[in-house]
């Protein structure tokens, strides 16, 4: 059975679109937040394929998602490469900051693969266990994003320390940039070799920059990574999700040959639907809209879905599941995608 999913990334619009949320699997789920608490840490999640095989399904199994996405995070590319990660509870990631050579001198790919295989496993149990019409979608964080967590040391609004050291070094920040970019290559590739019947790469501060810098941090490691990606692997689709984008989405789709780019929420679905080029749109419902519910999240959810029709889209959020959602309110809106047929506003 072909998956819709894929038919659409290959340029097919189908109506209704095929539906998954971004953080499909996550604390809004009660089976998550039990499974959750079984794990000596996030990271021991990610890397236990029992664990990270179950989290992938539960959302599968609820609401009948057109595709399940590996269950990991974008912050396990750095740890392979050396750089101390942690996740602490209530306040999110902490890193070992990289940022002169003597912090790049202390990476290293050389155990890439040996610290990944659990992922590498646990794809492989899931494309073993998932239905043939569910795609399973693999990913990784771009190296812009992944890089200012590197720099900064954890999450921020602004990214100040990495953006300064990008202006003022930009020679190491290259560095870590292409090590970071190279190390993805080999990644994403090992995860189609497991079972990845498509890639993500999110690019989530992909919005913090300026046009003079959006060639040269987002474009152009994402144009390297997808291209490398697929000269070996030549049939595999690949989303990017440079949220935050704004109009410079366009010069994103024309420079970056991705299958699919998905929308953040500030995107106007009307501006996208005249303005961007025939590449596969995901997204882009508030994910407010989801948490807040009834019918005032269906007009939002009929709009975008009428002004999508006809050309390719998948249906998904502008960013992901907030814990505090209904899981009963995301399964009224699967109902309503899947019942959806075009008609006017």
């Amino acid at each position: 059975m072909s998956s819709r999913f894929l038919q659409t990334l290959a340029g097919e619009a189908l109506s209704p679109p095929p539906i998954w949320l971004m953080r499909q699997a996550g604390r809004y789920l009660p089976e998550y937040r039990e499974l959750r608490a079984q794990a000596k840490g996030f990271l021991d999640l990610c890397y236990t394929p029992e664990l990270a095989v179950e989290v992938t399904l539960q959302p599968i199994r609820r609401y009948g998602f057109d595709a399940a996405i590996l269950f990991s995070d974008i912050l396990v590319v750095p740890d392979a490469l050396g750089c101390d990660v942690r996740f602490v509870e209530g306040e999110g990631p902490k890193l070992e900051t990289i940022r002169d050579s003597a912090g790049l001198s202390r990476l290293s790919k050389a155990g890439l693969h040996e610290h990944l295989a659990p992922v590498y496993e646990t794809l492989r149990r899931l494309r073993r266990e998932l239905p043939d019409d569910t795609a399973l979608i693999g990913f990784a964080g771009a190296p812009w994003t992944v890089a200012s967590y590197m720099v900064e040391g954890g999450g921020s609004k602004e990214f100040q320390e990495a953006r300064t050291l990008a202006r003022r070094d930009p020679v190491c920040f290259s560095a870590l940039i292409d090590l970071v970019a190279e190390a993805t290559i080999d990644y994403l590739k090992a995860q189609v070799e497991a079972g990845a019947q498509a890639l993500q790469l999110f690019d989530s501060w992909a919005g913090v920059l300026p046009p003079s810098e959006f060639h040269r941090w987002c474009v152009r490691p994402l144009k390297m990574i997808v291209t490398s990606v697929k000269e070996t692997h030549p049939d595999i689709p690949i989303i990017a999700f440079p949220r935050g984008a704004g109009v410079k989405y366009r010069h994103f789709i024309e420079s970056v040959p991705v299958d699919g780019v998905s929308l953040d929420t500030s995107f106007s679905v009307d501006w996208a639907a005249d303005q961007l080029p025939k590449v596969c749109l995901q997204g882009n419902l508030d994910p407010i809209a989801l948490l807040s519910g009834g019918d005032e999240m269906l007009n939002d959810t009929r709009h975008l879905l009428n002004k999508l029709a006809g050309r390719p889209h998948i249906f998904n959020l502008g960013h992901g599941v907030l814990p505090p959602t209904n899981p009963d309110t995301v399964k009224r809106l699967v109902d309503f995608v899947r019942s959806y047929r075009p008609s006017s506003d």
